[in-house]
């Protein structure tokens, strides 16, 4: 169980959100879900339950539908699992391993259908097919057979690259190593990794026989046997294999996930026996009663049930969003409970300067986890639960990872208990704690004078979705800012200075110093977009940096127009009602799709003239790194890739939401407005002012038909 806090989901509801509490929120989110992949996906160390995590998830993914505009570069819907670590190859996926949207109810369940029709524009009568299949809790895993052989395969990782564990998957006899009859010359078959209870506590016994460390539950056991460096350990664990889909392949596969899923029976696979077709949302409830009264019974560990769009055809159309299909969602159980006492509350201070409060509780085993803290978010949150130190709480695992406290249990509450009071300073510097108009936030005024600011700013910078700086983790930035030999970022990468002080520090020695600094010199050439998360500007995550690189190409570009937005922001601050009424620089940067004006004035604020010590550090880093500018769009063969489109009016043949997805599909960017750099407006049945604006620019227009004869039918 990790020391770290865990998250609840705030007392505030999400229809009750300002803009600026919502953007707080996402943030708090981003960072919280980030550590939470971490801990599950990297180091196999959930510290809550999957139904906490999944309420987290859940909490974003509504705050993101009321404020579509302020949806993170670094959403945790945009992202999926955590980098892979260290120890082994790292593969890069050809088709990224995505994770899947969560329903927690039967509501959740019939609105998945809903949209689907909505998307495809489908009749009424017209049924929506899916196939329904437990959603097994281990180890997701890819195996590519080239010419009917296994040739590789890999952990999901951070859903883009994951670690080469072939020679341990070869030892696990449900994966056969050749396929028979016909089959593509290239395929990747993907599944899930796990260990059955009976062997699961056969194995444990042996362990603790032996006098070894027990497993804690079956998935930490599949994980931990699968990343074994030694293949002869990985063959002696009793490890299953369930396929149930597929990445790249050379050949078309089926008409029917249905017909995929016999496909893989007949080339030796094994495929859930629960696996059953359901023609409607109705039928897909009934399918999850079914398995959620046999879960027990079933021999392994399930969450939930996945249900995914039979028709593949249909699948192609509906496509992805983020990280997620549009085409699949899981449904999962409901949360387990526990009560405890609350012991104390602490506060915070995170990269932002936001004071959270954190439940310290005394230790209880919540679906087979042990729960000893839990984030209580802000002020309000404390307040409108009335939460107090000394106070019987119920404690919920979300989705089984994350914990949150769900209530306080007042007729347990002891004689004297008092209400708890807010800080109003930093307890790291001192400096006034306030919270503006409209937030949920309070928030230490110190800037980077605070310590807890600096310390955890350095942390993201080196984090794995930032410069990933393997060997340098959390606690040695923490040890090396203590004793003075990091201030700065830029002071990392001068640390090859100080390699004799380090030698001489418990735990280092002369290989991993040299292996210390062979890292950070790698990572001295770094993509743009991975530099912009790096700096931790609030709102801005991994997919708000990821457009922001895509749409300025090179750091000076960005940089030259961030100040330009900056400047205009700064000097235009009373007419800012529209992004035009600032100034070009910054109306552009809010024309990026997703990129409203909330996440724009974080930017400007960043580059803010008044902000020197921002610009110092951008110009010690440019003096220390190369920044990759942006490669080519991957779908570089496209006739719109690169291209700026926007959409205006009703189109016929598809719904504005599949065509903005075709279009980023095939490498466009797709803005909301139209501007002198606009490439296409594409214009449907009752368009109003962005045709005529597109009039005014000279931006060529094209009729639905023209788009579609465009890119290709």
């Amino acid at each position: 169980m990790t020391d770290a806090p865990t998250r609840n989901e705030t007392a505030i509801p999400v229809e009750a959100l300002s803009s600026i509490e919502a953007a707080e929120e996402l943030a708090r989110l981003a960072d919280e879900i980030a550590r939470h992949d971490r801990l599950y996906y990297q180091q196999d160390a959930p510290a809550i339950s999957d139904a906490e995590y999944d309420a987290l998830r859940r909490r974003n993914e509504e705050i993101e539908a009321r404020f579509p505009h302020m949806v993170r570069e670094d959403s945790p819907s945009k992202r999926v699992g955590a980098a892979p670590a260290s120890g082994f190859g790292k593969v890069r996926h050809a088709v990224p391993m995505l994770s899947l949207g969560n329903a927690f109810g039967d509501d959740d369940v019939r609105e998945f259908f809903a949209r689907i029709r909505r998307f495809l524009n489908l009749p009424a009568d017209q049924p929506v097919t899916v196939v329904g299949e437990p959603k097994i809790d281990g180890l997701s895993i890819t195996l590519r057979y080239e010419k009917g052989r296994f040739a590789l395969g890999a952990t999901r990782g951070d859903g883009r690259e994951g670690e080469n564990v072939t020679e341990n998957l070869r030892t696990i006899r449900d994966i056969p190593h050749t396929l028979p009859g016909s089959v593509p010359d290239v395929l990747e078959v993907r599944g899930e990794v796990y260990m059955s209870h009976a062997d699961f506590a056969k194995l444990n016994e042996a362990r603790e026989a032996a006098g070894e460390a027990i497993f804690a539950n079956p998935r930490n056991a599949a994980a931990g046997s699968l990343r074994q460096l030694d293949p002869s350990i990985t063959e002696k664990r009793p490890l299953r294999f369930f396929g149930y889909s597929w990445g790249e392949a050379s050949g078309r596969l089926a008409d029917t996930h249905w017909d995929f899923l016999q496909r893989l029976k007949s080339w030796g696979f094994r495929v859930n026996p629960e696996v059953r077709r359901c023609d409607s949302a109705e039928d897909a409830l009934a399918l999850h009663r079914d398995i959620g009264e046999k879960r027990a019974l079933l021999g392994y560990d399930i969450d939930g049930v996945v249900y995914k769009v039979d028709r593949l055809d249909w699948q192609e159309r509906l496509g992805f969003v983020s990280r997620a299909p549009r085409w699949a969602i899981a449904h999962k159980f409901p949360a387990e409970q526990a009560q405890t006492v609350v012991r104390g509350i602490e506060i915070q201070v995170g990269r932002t300067g936001a004071l959270t409060p954190v439940a310290r509780l005394e230790p209880v085993t919540v679906g087979g986890v042990v729960v000893s803290n839990a984030t209580l978010h802000n002020e309000d949150y404390i307040r409108d639960k009335d939460i107090r130190v000394g106070d019987t709480v119920t404690v919920q695992r979300a989705g089984d990872v994350i914990p949150q406290v769900v209530a306080v249990i007042a007729e347990k509450r002891p004689d004297g208990a008092s209400a708890y009071g807010f800080p109003d300073h930093c307890p790291r510097c001192g400096s006034l704690a306030v919270r503006e108009a409209g937030e949920a936030v309070v928030r230490c005024t110190g800037g980077l004078v605070c310590p807890a600011q600096k310390l955890e700013r350095l942390k993201h910078f080196v984090g794995r979705q930032a410069f990933d700086i393997e060997g340098l983790g959390g606690k040695h930035i923490e040890s090396f800012h203590a004793d003075g030999l990091i201030d700065g970022p830029g002071d990392i990468f001068r640390l090859k200075d100080h390699a004799g002080d380090i030698r001489e520090r418990e735990g280092w020695g002369e290989k991993s110093v040299e292996k210390l600094l062979s890292a950070i010199e790698e990572r001295r050439s770094i993509g743009l977009d991975r530099f912009i998360y790096a700096l931790g500007i609030r709102q801005v995550g991994e997919s708000t940096a990821r457009l922001l690189a895509r749409s300025y190409g090179s750091l000076a570009a960005w940089r030259e127009a961030m100040e330009r937005a900056s400047a205009e922001r700064h000097a235009n601050a009373e007419e800012a009602k529209k992004p035009e009424a600032v100034g070009e620089a910054y109306a552009e940067l809010c024309n990026i799709h997703t990129i409203g004006m909330a996440v724009a004035d974080e930017l400007a604020g960043f580059f803010d003239r008044d902000n020197v010590e921002n610009r110092k550090v951008l110009d010690d880093l440019a003096h220390e790194l190369e920044i990759e500018d942006v490669a080519a769009p991957a779908a570089a063969d496209s006739p719109v890739a690169g291209k700026t489109v926007v959409f205006t009016g009703s189109l016929e043949t598809m719904t504005r939401q599949e065509a903005k997805a075709k279009a980023e599909a095939m490498g466009a960017k797709v803005a909301g407005s139209v501007s002198k750099k606009t490439d296409y407006v594409v214009v449907g049945a009752d368009a109003g002012s962005k045709a005529k604006k597109a009039a005014e620019l000279g931006v060529a227009t094209l009729t639905e038909a023209e788009w579609r004869a465009l890119i290709g039918g």
